[in-house]
């Protein structure tokens, strides 16, 4: 289980600019180390499947090549998938995208004119993704470390939105059925029909609350993350340092 202190990866300072690039909402101190665990947790699980595909060729330090390994090994990997326009790793990986008149887009339309390193926040997590890294006994080449800033950056941002939404919205049970302009991930393709949410503890019933507290990261979590253990791991983690006597 993710303690307090390991939560810190991520700062409290950082996760609250990533919540005030997205909304003008105020975020709880427990809310705050609940998104930092969350997201501690998810770049833990993807270094580990990365330093497995590491290890079946004797190295301790990962490639980008082993992160699209433990993608393929794990598709509950695959988060902060906006990153994917960004990242020379992942290129020609994504699939054809085409526009309403069924134009190919091309993947410097997708990630606009900016450069890599222009993109808002650029090198945010690279300090957390070194000390998860050394965490898990091993290094990464710069391009590996990239893109795991990059993951951990997009999957943080994709949070605070559907964190905000969830309060705007009044709990998420609408996120079964209609996508309110989200990252929402709920299920896989074929699918018979979406999984349903368990039912949150209050949602708010103010619809109009302008503060994020932990129960709305918890309902944003089950929205960013499939249904399996990563997503029960977070979870946990999550409560485990909202409800910490210095949460607050």
């Amino acid at each position: 289980m993710t303690s307090v202190v390991d939560s810190w990866t991520f700062k409290p300072a950082l996760v609250k600019a990533v919540f005030r690039d997205v909304t003008p909402m105020h975020l709880s101190r427990s809310a705050s180390r609940a998104a930092a665990a969350v997201t501690r947790t998810v770049l833990t699980e993807i270094i580990h499947g990365a330093r497995t595909a590491a290890a079946a060729e004797d190295r301790k330090k990962l490639v980008p090549q082993d992160l699209i390994a433990a993608i393929d090994r794990n598709v509950e990997l695959e988060v902060g998938g906006r990153w994917y326009d960004f990242s020379p790793t992942f290129r020609g990986l994504t699939g054809v995208l085409r526009d309403a008149d069924g134009v190919v887009v091309t993947a410097r339309q997708r990630r606009g004119v900016r450069k890599p390193s222009a993109v808002a926040g650029a090198h945010r997590f690279e300090a957390g993704v070194k000390r998860l890294l050394r965490s898990q006994g091993v290094t990464a080449v710069p391009a590996m470390v990239r893109d795991l800033d990059g993951i951990a950056r997009v999957f943080l941002t994709d949070l605070a939105r559907d964190a905000a939404m969830v309060v705007r919205e009044g709990g998420i049970q609408r996120f079964g059925s209609v996508s309110m302009g989200a990252s929402v991930n709920i299920g896989t393709p074929g699918d018979a029909a979406p999984p349903s949410f368990p039912p949150a503890t209050s949602h708010r019933a103010l619809p109009s609350r302008r503060t994020i507290d932990s129960d709305a990261i918890l309902d944003a979590t089950l929205i960013q993350l499939m249904g399996g253990d990563l997503r029960q791991r977070a979870l946990t983690a999550a409560r485990a340092v909202a409800q910490s006597p210095s949460a607050g």
